[in-house]
């Protein structure tokens, strides 16, 4: 009969619970009463301010802003996602040349406004319209846009290619040895092993560039690209009424947090066998 031995074990008791009014919780309930106040008075504004008229006539104007600016949004991502691999190999490469170049590329897209380089592209193009008609370029050159277009394109891609390079770097030396062991080829080693564990790593950072990728596309309005800012300075322009750019702001918001929920679908999916 095996003996049973008394072994005492001393467990730490939760602290208790807090009481009181501890500065931390006078902080949160001040911030959540002022959201609370702030979105009651957009909804008493909104609600003073509706006009029917208002919203009959620039409705379909503000839809066909969101079209846009989707549309752009969408192609510049995309775009810039081709366009970051090749920047973010040239970036990694040994090659001091080739290194240098795609390191220069990403210093000035990333340390210049993106206002700036969409008036770079739309404005500046024009003072070259006689070489670029030579080239046969000034038809793409002359449409706002696909200065924006390639604007837009040019700039995440430099933030996506650091984005991709980061996570690359981040996977442990002895995967690409152990892959080299087993005789797999090095394109072979990066698409079925190295990829898949550096986009875990980099959905969150991918997830906010697309987003400030979406708000950022405001800047097209200014050199005349009638997205959803642009179709907005047009209402106003033309009723004044200040509720134009509320509901442009509440549009934004809306379709940020989307994508932010979707982006948070996604990484949750994609580390679905992390979760214990």
């Amino acid at each position: 009969m095996s003996a049973v031995t008394n072994v005492s074990v001393n467990v730490e008791r939760p602290p208790p619970a807090a009481r009181g009014w501890p500065l931390p919780r006078i902080i949160g309930y001040a911030l959540m009463g002022f959201w609370i106040c702030a979105c009651v008075g957009l909804i008493a504004y909104l609600a003073s301010v509706w006009n029917p008229e208002f919203n009959a006539k620039y409705a379909p104007a503000y839809l066909s802003g969101i079209g846009v600016t989707l549309t752009l949004s969408v192609i510049s991502i995309i775009l810039g996602a081709l366009l970051s691999i090749p920047i973010a190999y040239a970036r990694m490469s040994r090659n001091l040349i080739l290194s240098g170049l795609a390191y220069g590329y990403v210093y000035f897209f990333r340390g210049t406004p993106l206002i700036a380089q969409a008036f770079l592209f739309y404005y500046g193009s024009g003072s070259l319209s006689p070489q670029l008609k030579a080239l046969g370029l000034w038809e793409f050159f002359r449409e706002a846009w696909y200065c924006a277009l390639l604007a837009f394109s040019l700039n995440t891609a430099a933030y996506q290619a650091e984005i991709l390079r980061g996570a690359i770097e981040s996977v442990p030396k002895g995967q690409w040895e152990g892959a080299a062991s087993l005789g797999l080829h090095r394109l072979q080693t990066l698409w079925k092993i190295i990829l898949p564990q550096a986009l875990i790593v980099a959905m969150r950072p991918y997830g906010n560039e697309i987003i400030l990728m979406l708000k950022g596309s405001a800047v097209a309005a200014l050199i005349t690209v009638y997205d959803l800012m642009g179709q907005t300075r047009l209402a106003y322009a033309r009723s004044f009424d200040f509720q134009s750019y509320v509901w442009a702001g509440l549009i934004y918001f809306a379709l940020v947090q989307t994508l932010s929920s979707v982006i948070d679908f996604i990484e949750r999916w994609l580390t679905r066998h992390l979760v214990r």
